[in-house]
């Protein structure tokens, strides 16, 4: 059964969630890649504080295309999230408690989502338009010079993804992934 869930997450909202669980996600999150991510260690390592606050924050792994005249967003899709897993360590002390894109992780970001109590969300590559279907506004809020790999504020309204890696640190596998078919 699906898991309508308003953002930002908690670590606490995050505990009963366990692989394979199908979310509806509503509410603001960040898009920011590995540029991004690169910019935001160096600034901490220097001393300054990250362009956004990431208390409790989604991060979606994806470099959003130019939105259309009175569109909120281009085509955007997740990334292969394994360019972010040397950031997540980082990203989860600096508040991050949710993390969405595509793909395999290392080990140790299971670990890591296990010790921080935080989330690897499966988002659904190849299907942009209907990604940014779910987006109803957009802002620019750093790193405006990145051009789409740029942080932004998005505010999506029942954004489906599947609960990859859970704040156990279980692994979804692939035969678990659930199988669905369009109804048109």
């Amino acid at each position: 059964m699906p898991l309508y869930m308003d953002l930002p997450l908690s670590k606490e909202a995050l505990k009963p969630l366990r692989t394979g669980d199908i979310l509806y996600l509503s509410g603001p999150l960040y898009t920011a890649r590995d540029a991004a991510h690169k910019r935001i260690a160096v600034a901490v390592s220097s001393g300054q504080k990250p362009p956004i606050d990431l208390t409790d924050a989604a991060i979606f792994y994806t470099g959003p295309c130019p939105a259309k005249p009175g569109a909120p967003s281009g085509p955007l899709s997740p990334t292969t999230s394994a360019r972010m897993d040397s950031f997540v360590e980082l990203m989860f002390k600096l508040g991050m408690s949710s993390m969405i894109g595509k793909g395999d992780r290392a080990p140790y970001v299971t670990d890591l989502c296990r010790h921080y109590g935080g989330v690897y969300l499966l988002g659904f590559g190849g299907a942009a338009a209907l990604t940014a279907s779910w987006v109803i506004a957009s802002e620019l809020v750093a790193y405006e010079d990145l051009g789409t790999e740029a942080i932004r504020r998005l505010t999506v309204e029942k954004m489906k993804v599947i609960v990859g890696i859970d704040s156990l640190g279980t692994v979804l596998m692939e035969q678990e992934i659930p199988k669905y078919r369009y109804n048109g």
